[in-house]
């Protein structure tokens, strides 16, 4: 028979977000353990690809409170400068780090070099086990706590206070546990891979809007960005079936040849667009987190920094519940957790779900309409500072890592 170990949270998902959750309760007296089904760091491990993020000013303190952020700085190319625009009309605004009284309002960072960073730093915590290749096979949640059945090299039964389902959108634990998620299908495609520009603008992120959906140029240092192509869904097989050559020239002029020529195309990735929120994310002694409980439109980069946030604050809400021996995995534990991040969760979803149907709509009114709001976006304070707060997660309520403060 398996053998039987006791933990206090049992993580299921070790990619980005259940590896910083971790990361985040590492410092606390608490026994973790994360399952994942690919051998962490390795090339087959979707997280941990040649994509890279842009991560806010706001998950950029969390990181660094966690103390992991040193890991990741090397590599990460400051955002100070974002130009948006509107493809074929004069409605455009810029934003800048001096005006909002940062060093920086994000920066780009290779999702490898993110992992890479979380799982150096959690690799000799001794609270913390990682099984990886290893895989949730069966749960039951009484409250007695959660029993699990885990499939690995050798075989195990995990007995735990608190389950965290951070298995991604199509997220198993939220089937098991009959959970529904509400899916909008933009039909939409996301075309990602790195380029080299002729003309760079040192960093600067851009953001344009067309028909079809946002172009982006993420700085990742030199001549060198990230770029990611929204098409609609129907047009990107003949998209991604062009030579580099054509591609390269295709994506230049979605810029209106501001960048000149694009010199050098890296490997091209697509994947569909949709939006993903789950009805509920509390069960009986369960959280789901991440992409698992939101995936969100890409447009204006929030969905990994939303996740970032919920990390920060769930991290908090088990320190508080450990520092006054409340039961990790009680129902009123999880509700304080869903309660406190409700508010931003459904701000954020909204922000990214009208900025991408508002600037993909071809309709004539709409382009005048959000064209007039670029423009008074420029010209208006209030509205730039409250753009910007959003776009660095620094609006609303925030949880003490993105305030600088320890968890206890």
């Amino acid at each position: 028979m398996p053998s039987t170990q006791e933990f206090d949270l049992l993580i299921v998902g070790g990619g980005l977000v259940g590896a910083s959750l971790a990361a985040a309760l590492a410092p606390l007296p608490l026994r973790v353990a994360v399952v994942e089904a690919v051998p962490f760091g390795s090339r087959g491990q979707p997280s941990f690809d040649d994509r890279a993020t842009a991560l806010s000013e706001g998950s950029h303190r969390i990181f660094e409170s966690m103390g992991v952020w040193s890991g990741m700085a090397p590599e990460a190319s400051p955002i100070r400068r974002i130009h948006v625009s509107d493809k074929g009309r004069l409605g455009a605004t810029r934003l800048s780090a001096e005006e909002a009284g940062v060093d920086a309002l994000g920066y780009v960072t290779p999702n490898r070099l993110i992992g890479k960073a979380l799982m150096d730093f959690i690799a000799d915590k001794q609270n913390i086990r990682l099984l990886a290749p290893a895989k949730l096979k069966s749960f039951t949640a009484d409250a007695g706590g959660v029993q699990a059945e885990i499939e690995a090299e050798q075989p195990m039964s995990v007995k735990a206070r608190l389950l965290i389902a951070a298995d991604g959108a199509q997220s198993e634990i939220r089937a098991k546990l009959g959970v529904g998620a509400e899916k909008t299908d933009y039909a939409q495609t996301a075309i990602v891979c790195n380029v080299r520009v002729e003309r760079p603008e040192a960093e600067t992120a851009f953001e344009r809007f067309a028909d079809s959906g946002p172009v982006a140029l993420l700085p990742m240092g030199g001549d060198k960005y990230g770029f990611v192509w929204v098409v609609a869904t129907e047009q990107a097989p003949a998209i991604l079936g062009l030579d580099d050559a054509a591609f390269a020239g295709q994506a230049a002029a979605g810029f209106g040849g501001r960048f000149g020529a694009f010199v050098q195309v890296g490997k091209r990735a697509s994947y569909p667009l949709a939006m993903v929120r789950a009805e509920k994310q509390q069960a009986p002694r369960t959280l789901i987190i991440g992409n698992a409980a939101h995936a969100l439109h890409p447009v204006a980069a929030q969905g990994f920094n939303l996740s970032v946030r919920d990390v920060a604050m769930l991290a908090e809400v088990i320190a508080d519940a450990h520092r006054d021996a409340q039961d990790l995995g009680a129902p009123e534990v999880l509700a304080r957790y869903v309660d406190a991040r409700g508010g931003d969760q459904r701000g954020t979803a909204l922000f990214a779900d009208m900025l991408n149907r508002l600037f993909s709509n071809p309709l004539a009114s709409v382009a005048f309409g959000r064209n007039a709001g670029l423009l008074a976006m420029e010209l208006m304070p209030n509205a730039r500072s409250a753009f910007l707060k959003q776009n660095m997660g620094l609006a609303g309520r925030l949880p003490k890592l993105a305030r600088g403060l320890p968890l206890s």
